[in-house]
């Protein structure tokens, strides 16, 4: 009989939501079956007040959440191989249900090549789950689990073979885009990204925007998630293809402004290691529906 896999949790937090965070902590607590071993990550602050067994990094500084979630791999030993998947959760979310970890050892032992699985989020007072929070490109019933192309960062699960095969997340990004980055590499190396409505985590309704460095960083970042991964004659496609929806949403002059310095950034400083999918993987993500090209 096949042991049952072993499953962690990483939580990064900046110290300003206790209360959520120990909400979060509960619900992880409460999950039926083996127990699911935790790690806080500090991100340039220190943690306390934490229930016993809970574990804690303590970073020197603000690393960004893909550096924060990254210690909190290695906290799980070299690429996270102490366990067998981990849990990535906003601190200022909670699991919906108590049986969200079996369902996740159980989606990951029925099929061995999945490597990503993202959890559905859904507003803790109406239960609705925002259109962009559902990562397939035409409009569709968040209530449908699917094969996916990318996932949420926040509230998701990785096999950590994903991490010892392609690396972890990438640092230099800091805020935006980490996700699509991680998922592009694991499905050019083979592995499979799911959406999973079942796996909720209950997560209060906000803009993305609410952060204040965030048209710089999603337009810098989204330049270097092209130059990193696309092939060369994809890259000036996709980004002109985001140019032409970020002029068509018709944002403040503000934001204008600040996307088209981070766009600028983007191309003139230095976006990590450059490892282009193959053609055949941009095949399989057009057949997926979502060509990397948007």
């Amino acid at each position: 009989m096949t042991a049952p896999l072993t499953v962690g949790a990483v939580v990064i937090t900046m110290g300003d939501r206790p209360g959520e965070l120990r909400a979060l902590l509960d619900s992880v607590a409460a999950q039926e079956g083996d127990r699911v071993e935790v790690v806080v990550v500090g991100n340039g602050t220190p943690v306390t007040g934490l229930p016993e067994g809970v574990r804690t990094v303590e970073l020197p500084e603000n690393l960004g959440i893909p550096g924060g979630r990254n210690a909190g791999i290695e906290a799980f030993g070299p690429a996270g191989r102490d366990v067998d998947v981990l849990l990535f959760l906003d601190d200022d979310g909670r699991l919906a249900r108590t049986d969200t970890a079996r369902l996740v050892r159980e989606a990951f032992a029925a099929d061995h090549r999945l490597g990503i699985v993202g959890f559905r989020i859904a507003d803790p007072d109406t239960g609705r789950t925002q259109r962009r929070h559902v990562p397939r490109l035409r409009a569709s019933d968040p209530l449908r689990s699917s094969r996916a192309t990318t996932f949420l960062g926040g509230a998701n699960a990785v096999r950590t073979a994903v991490f010892a095969e392609v690396g972890g997340l990438p640092e230099e990004f800091f805020y935006a885009h980490e996700e699509t980055d991680l998922a592009w590499r694991a499905l050019d190396a083979g592995w499979s990204v799911g959406y999973r409505a079942d796996m909720v985590l209950f997560h209060p309704t906000a803009p993305p925007s609410r952060h204040a460095v965030y048209h710089r960083l999603v337009a810098r970042n989204r330049v270097w998630l092209a130059r990193r991964n696309l092939p060369a004659p994809l890259v000036p496609v996709y980004l002109g293809v985001w140019l032409l929806l970020t002029l068509l949403r018709r944002p403040s002059a503000s934001a204008l402004r600040a996307w088209f310095s981070g766009f600028a950034e983007g191309w003139r400083t230095p976006c990590g290691g450059r490892r282009p999918m193959r053609w055949r993987t941009v095949w399989r993500l057009t057949r997926m529906g979502r060509p990397p090209v948007i």
